[in-house]
């Protein structure tokens, strides 16, 4: 079975790169309750702060800015943990695929539908990379 990109380049790394294992880390926070709680506590300390500021253009600048920045990093980083996700989720449907067809092919020897099944189903491992 032909492998894609993504399974031969895990197949051959030891383990996750860094930037990898920080999206891996970054994702688990980011995804539970304390973030949530961090992020309500810097809105909530930026709206006590209002009488802090000279102007309040400046006050509705810095958090706009600070969330800004904030989602693009976010984005990023999700971005990057959803397709790791999916690329992994797509090669275990392939092997899946592989399998049954091999055990299609090994029962068809009296079945030219089941043969022709089990073409159908070779042919549409790795579709994914060829559209």
């Amino acid at each position: 079975m032909e492998r894609s990109d993504a399974a031969e380049s895990r197949k051959n790394q030891k383990g996750l790169d860094p930037f990898e294992k920080f999206v891996e880390l970054s994702t688990k926070a980011i995804s539970r309750a304390p973030f949530f709680a961090v992020v309500v506590a810097v809105v909530v300390v930026w709206a006590a702060s209002y009488p802090l500021w000279p102007s309040s253009t400046k006050w509705e600048l810095a958090i706009h800015t600070f969330g800004g920045v904030l989602s693009l990093l976010l984005l990023v980083l999700l971005e990057n943990a959803g397709r790791r996700n999916t690329e992994a989720m797509q090669e275990k449907l392939n092997v899946i695929a592989e399998a049954l067809a091999a055990l299609m092919d090994s029962r068809a020897a009296d079945d030219p539908d089941l043969r022709e099944a089990a073409e159908n189903l070779r042919e549409a491992v790795g579709l994914e990379e060829r559209h």
